[in-house]
């Protein structure tokens, strides 16, 4: 059993360092649930990005409130920028004038984070590490393969943080219904299922011709189908679309992410390549069924499986050029010439998925789960 400590006493204000995309933020909600648990009356402060900032609005998650960090490489880095030594200066001094209690690295396994994190003039400095890594005053080794959800639940039981949630919860804000009261309404009240085909990496995702003919049979079974996506995949499903027999609606670009939580949570499924939409429906408490390279399973598959259910790919080699890229980590190739644009779950069956959506749906309809109410 991991090693218990006691919370902390006078702790008022505590930083998180985290400051990457939608998917890496969501499987830290249960730890941070945990923090704010055992620290109810401390500020929690997220060190991250402008789209933190604006999606993280008082009410959603543990989160106080958000500072946005600036370019520095392997602390944020983003296409087409560079640091300056300036703004990063100007930040760690603006970030010692908050006295914080604690300081908590979120953010990979130290090398780059923890010297950061060392300058923000915390009383306590705590979080992942490795064996190259400035070591923190409290410290939890960072090992690659392991569930993403347990690692922050760790990490954050280093300063005496615990919880029984293991699952991220946010929540739907009133302003997030009211974006999209409209685009509900156009569905009329039908039961619906969101499919979600893209993601950043094509390796992650099933092959976009399966979608057409999945879509068409869940329209068999009387449920709307949505797509949803970035505003540059809307080309991408209007393809989808224009293959089906059936009618659905492309709804890429459509919402904030506000407004796309809001949509889920109204879903009675959705279907998805292993990306930050998909772990956004499970904080939303909606089904969900994931199409997941066998080791990427192990750090972003859910949980819990009351009501979510990874497909799982277990072809490891590359099929272009036959290496396994998992060293030392997914898709990381053993050579610098396999980045090769092809997908790792093709061998996922429409058949399997289409199982999966059933046998799902059946599971929580007669569980009662309010995800399944067909009268939103």
């Amino acid at each position: 059993m991991p090693l218990k400590r006691a919370p902390l006493k006078n702790i008022h204000k505590i930083a998180i360092l985290r400051a990457n995309a939608l998917g890496d933020f969501i499987v830290t909600l249960p730890a941070l649930s945990a923090i704010r648990s055992t620290y109810p009356n401390a500020e929690i402060v997220l060190l991250a990005k402008q789209w933190h900032k604006e999606f993280l609005v008082p009410g959603r998650t543990a989160v106080d409130r958000v500072i946005e960090i600036p370019v520095k490489k392997g602390i944020r880095n983003e296409a087409g920028k560079t640091e300056v030594a300036s703004e990063v200066q100007a930040f760690i001094d603006e970030i010692r004038k908050e006295q914080f209690d604690i300081v908590l690295n979120f953010q990979g396994n130290g090398i780059s984070a923890n010297p950061f994190i060392k300058q923000c003039g915390a009383k306590l400095t705590a979080g992942l590490t490795c064996n190259k890594a400035e070591k923190l005053d409290l410290n939890l080794d960072h090992y690659y393969y392991q569930s993403e959800t347990i690692r922050y639940l760790e990490a954050a039981g280093l300063i005496g943080a615990t919880t029984t949630q293991l699952e991220p919860e946010l929540n739907v804000l009133d302003q997030d219904h009211e974006e999209v009261k409209e685009f509900m309404t156009t569905l009329e009240n039908k039961p619906f299922i969101v499919l979600h085909p893209v993601a950043m990496d094509i390796r992650r995702m099933w092959p976009l011709e399966n979608y057409a003919s999945l879509a068409d049979q869940l329209n068999q079974k009387h449920f709307e189908v949505v797509f949803t996506g970035a505003p540059e995949d809307r080309q991408k499903v209007d393809h989808i679309i224009n293959n089906m027999d059936y009618s659905a609606t492309n709804a890429c670009g459509n919402f904030s992410l506000g407004g796309l939580a809001a949509v889920l949570s109204k879903a009675t499924l959705m279907i998805s390549a292993d990306t930050g939409p998909l772990h956004l429906a499970r904080a939303v408490n909606t089904p969900t069924i994931g199409f997941y390279w066998a080791p990427n399973l192990i750090n972003w598959g859910p949980v819990t499986r009351s009501i979510h259910r990874p497909l799982i790919s277990w072809k490891m080699k590359c099929p272009v050029c036959g290496i396994v890229p998992n060293d030392p980590y997914p898709f990381e190739p053993h050579t610098e010439t396999c980045d090769h644009p092809v997908s790792f779950v093709r061998d996922i069956s429409i058949e399997q998925a289409l199982e999966a959506a059933t046998n799902l749906l059946s599971a929580t309809k007669m569980s009662g789960e309010n995800t399944l109410n067909t009268t939103n």
